[in-house]
């Protein structure tokens, strides 16, 4: 092999040759234009006169180059060159041996295919950041060398070490991945560890980060039960990533939580949730979906602030998205939230769901939406079937690009023996003295023919004739006395038309009133008042009923 032919050949030096023939200066004008000539016999002297490129010897050149360099030549890529720094690295190489047994360290990282193709198309080609055989990582940058007309050309390798890049490059992806994991563990330990689930509801969901190359997101989801067969239902979407977006969400679920126990319409709760997002952090946002269900009512009361619609499929197989009333989302203040209702009756299903589910980077929000109302209206089976179908129906994978959450809830339709176990009983109060007995009688007669225990009978007795008591003497008409049974417990209401909520308090010896709650909330599992929306209260105190 002919080495100074080949280095003679080295891209650029024809043209970098051509370009000084092309513009030197014919000896019988040298002096003329703006050159004087003094200046020009400076620059003539051969004492100052700097070799040109071509006149370097490239073999010098390349021995001394800190990169490693190879020469290989034909089709079969027989070793022509090997430079100091290849050595130095790799031990001696022996010429005139085909690459594959030559440059052994070649072939494990795959580079002979890369050769055939540089030799074939006559380009460049680069392949960054492989790991050879020495523990260091070098970026493999291969340059087709041929003479004019000569089809069995050569290839000129040059491998830079970016070992310091490649190890700063793996330092800065593991901190991301621990950081990844961080909030990851704090995200999955915020949300509902085990979902509640009511007498009237059945309940599934699910949370899926975004893939490894995305970072956690903010998404949560809640069931709260409220008590007298009442369930709040949330989810929201906290804007932004990693650890931070985590712990605002912590913070805005505990708070939805103890919003939610006062028991307070939807639109209320993301108020004062409104006011709380500015104070956590005033540069962070979140949307939020707030709802509750009512059995006695068969609706889906609900507000929402910023966040995409509720979508609810009724028992004929009708999707209906509850796209009013929708306020800005939490955090920016200065919005009057209201809320909307949507029935829910038995055998109906409801899917609240955050935008990682239907935004697409190539696609219309809406049309995304769309797609899952189609797949919801074919989605049967029980509430984590249809969570999952819908999951899946999204195209959402393990390398998804965003988190995503989805609560699915169905009211079943119960019939036959399970349909016995729900029942509901209400008397409409006139007010007057016989209000209360009036009310006893109802609720013996009631708790007789659902065939409850004589101990459980006498205290829903006790409990019913209270409750009347306190809003006959606190309350105005109308009135109305319900009773409501699942399979699970025993719920007893009163609502009247003034909207003071009682409060328990200690009676002292010689007060005639203010035992009444008190009595109630001692034999009681649980009780609690809250304001209906038309004006008013209701007064509510629950039984646990004994298993089998």
């Amino acid at each position: 092999m002919n080495f100074t032919r080949w280095s003679a050949r080295l891209p650029g030096t024809q043209r970098r040759a051509a370009a000084r023939t092309e513009h030197a200066v014919p000896p019988d004008r040298r002096g003329e234009g703006s050159v004087p000539a003094a200046r020009v016999e400076q620059l003539t002297d051969d004492s100052l006169c700097v070799p040109a490129v071509d006149e370097l010897p490239a073999r010098d050149v390349l021995d001394h180059v800190p990169a490693l360099v190879a020469l290989v030549h034909g089709s079969d890529h027989r070793l022509a060159y090997v430079n100091d720094a290849y050595t130095t690295a790799f031990g001696v190489r022996p010429p005139g041996a085909p690459a594959r047994e030559a440059l052994p360290e070649l072939a494990e990282l795959g580079l002979l295919p890369l050769l055939d193709q540089v030799l074939r198309s006559g380009k460049p080609r680069t392949l960054k950041s492989r790991k050879a055989l020495d523990g260091r990582t070098y970026t493999f940058t291969c340059t087709p060398v041929a003479e004019n007309g000569d089809h069995d050309g050569g290839v000129l390798l040059f491998a830079t070490d970016v070992t310091d890049h490649a190890e700063a490059a793996e330092r800065l992806r593991a901190s991301e991945r621990r950081q990844r994991e961080t909030a990851v563990t704090l995200q999955r330990s915020l949300l509902p560890q085990e979902l509640e689930q009511p007498d009237d509801l059945r309940i599934a969901a699910t949370y899926q980060p975004g893939g490894t190359e995305a970072a956690v997101g903010g998404d949560w989801y809640d069931v709260i039960t409220l008590g007298g067969g009442r369930t709040a239902l949330v989810i929201g979407d906290v804007m932004g990533r990693g650890v931070r977006a985590a712990a605002v969400m912590g913070q805005l679920r505990t708070a939805v939580r103890a919003y939610a126990r006062l028991d307070l319409p939807p639109h209320e709760v993301l108020q004062l949730l409104d006011g709380l997002a500015t104070e956590i952090d005033a540069n962070q946002i979140a949307t939020c979906a707030y709802a509750v269900h009512d059995p006695n009512e068969g609706r889906l009361v609900y507000a929402s602030a910023g966040h995409l619609p509720i979508l609810v499929r009724d028992e004929n197989g009708t999707v209906v998205r509850t796209d009013e009333p929708n306020g800005p989302p939490l955090g920016t203040g200065g919005w009057i939230h209201t809320s909307g209702s949507v029935p829910l009756g038995p055998g109906s299903t409801a899917v609240l769901y955050t935008d990682g589910l239907v935004e697409r980077r190539n696609e219309d929000l809406d049309e995304g939406i769309a797609a899952l109302e189609r797949a919801l209206a074919g989605a049967t089976g029980t509430p984590q079937v249809v969570c999952d179908r819908l999951v899946r129906s999204a195209g959402v994978t393990a390398d998804h690009d965003d988190d995503v959450a989805v609560l699915v809830l169905q009211h079943p339709a119960r019939t036959g023996p399970d349909g016995e176990l729900f029942r509901n009983a209400a008397l409409e109060l006139l007010g007057g003295v016989e209000a209360a007995p009036r009310a006893r009688a109802f609720a013996s007669g009631v708790l007789t023919s659902w065939r409850f225990p004589a101990e459980l009978h006498d205290l829903g007795v006790l409990a019913a004739s209270e409750l009347v008591a306190n809003s006959l003497q606190h309350g105005t008409p109308p009135m109305r006395l319900r009773l409501r049974r699942t399979d699970r417990r025993l719920i007893i209401e009163v609502t009247d038309g003034d909207d003071h909520l009682p409060r328990r308090r200690r009676a002292e010896p010689g007060d005639e009133s203010g035992r009444g709650i008190a009595i109630v909330a001692t034999i009681a599992s649980g009780w609690g008042s809250r304001r209906t929306p038309g004006g008013g209260k209701a007064v509510w105190c629950e039984f646990v009923l004994p298993k089998g």
